[in-house]
């Protein structure tokens, strides 16, 4: 499998020339969904632009070191569109835990991606 070096620099490039905005912190309801909590912090990237009109969204874990190490690919049924989500220093708890947020209904489902490229190499 190809590390796809270019793909995870440009990410690299768009997180460190925009400011993270954490919206939705650990611990934290969905606005919509009170009895859904989030168990990582959840917020957007400022001024950039996603399929759903808001900033590109982020999963913020724990990890000191802020590198992209996944995506989510997303597709919700209810309101017919797709995103891609940016988990950024996630622990592999965290992880498992934004891969089941996004399973959790039958009206989302995720893919994730993980960063696959060796740290010298990337």
């Amino acid at each position: 499998m190809t590390c796809d070096k270019g793909f995870w620099e440009a990410l690299d490039a768009l997180v460190a020339s925009s400011e993270i905005v954490i919206d939705r912190p650990r611990g934290s309801a969905h606005p919509r969904y009170p009895t859904t909590v989030y168990e990582v912090d959840y917020g957007y990237l400022r001024d950039t632009s996603s399929m759903d009109g808001g900033g590109i969204d982020v999963w913020v874990g724990t990890r000191p070191d802020r590198r992209i190490d996944a995506v989510v690919c997303v597709i919700d049924l209810l309101k017919r569109d797709s995103e891609i989500k940016l988990l950024i220093g996630c622990t592999e708890e965290e992880k498992n835990i934004v891969y089941r947020f996004h399973n959790g209904s039958e009206y989302m489902k995720g893919i994730m991606i993980r960063r696959q490229c060796a740290a010298k190499e990337n």
